[in-house]
């Protein structure tokens, strides 16, 4: 069993308070929408979803859910599972999922570690990890996701050949990034240029985080793991 961090590795998950409409949301809907742990995972993942699909795509920390409702619009036959623990960014999502009728979805509200742990082996063919929390105070990092273990759990999740891909504008946890991934034996890092991770992937819809970012003078960096 790959050991586990006893805390959580995200800040609060309350903010505003929700409307009339998405509280009925998340009471009526998010309940079909998430994944359900209670048991053990099927054997192929692509049985988790409405629709017919032909990948499984994993998504820790949404966020605003830009990203991963673009992705699922743009990829109808791939199966996203997004992972967010803050309430009002859960409900702008299951809003949408609903709203769009997107049957590619799945969701969960809680720790990515449970999602992570209850995943077949190789049973991912990407995953992502966008504008995580940094915790940039030294004495937090220990609450950073990105570590040897969480790096052993998206190991044993990933198909052999699949990628992970991380974005970050925080360079103290870009360079915390790399050294980790570096020194994981079941990734590689895969920039062959000084450009390949100044630029996003194909397809990039930006993120709210993003452009507060851009707006406060930082530059995002969009890192491609190999899983090897």
């Amino acid at each position: 069993m790959t050991e586990r961090y006893e805390g959580s590795f995200f800040g609060r998950r309350k903010g505003k308070p929700l409307s009339p409409r998405r509280e009925d949301l998340m009471a009526r809907e998010l309940p079909r929408l998430t994944v359900d742990l209670t048991g053990p995972a099927p054997e192929d993942l692509k049985s988790l979803f409405e629709a017919d699909i032909d990948r499984i795509c994993l998504e820790v920390g949404f966020g605003g859910g830009e990203h991963l409702l673009h992705r699922a619009r743009t990829e109808p036959q791939t199966g996203f599972i997004g992972i967010e623990p803050f309430v009002g960014s859960m409900a702008k999502a299951v809003a949408a999922v609903v709203d769009e009728k997107l049957k590619n979805v799945k969701l969960y509200d809680d720790d990515a570690v449970n999602v992570l742990d209850w995943l077949p082996p190789a049973s991912l063919d990407l995953a992502y990890q966008l504008y995580p929390d940094p915790w940039p105070k030294v004495r937090h990092w220990k609450r950073r996701f990105i570590n040897e273990q969480n790096l052993n759990r998206y190991a044993r999740a990933l198909k052999r050949g699949a990628e992970f891909r991380f974005a970050s504008d925080i360079d103290t946890y870009i360079d915390w990034t790399l050294r980790h991934c570096r020194d994981h034996p079941k990734f590689e890092w895969t920039a062959a240029t000084s450009s390949d991770w100044k630029q996003p992937w194909q397809g990039w819809p930006g993120t709210r985080y993003e452009d507060k970012a851009i707006r406060e003078g930082r530059v995002g960096r969009y890192l491609t793991f190999r899983r090897i």
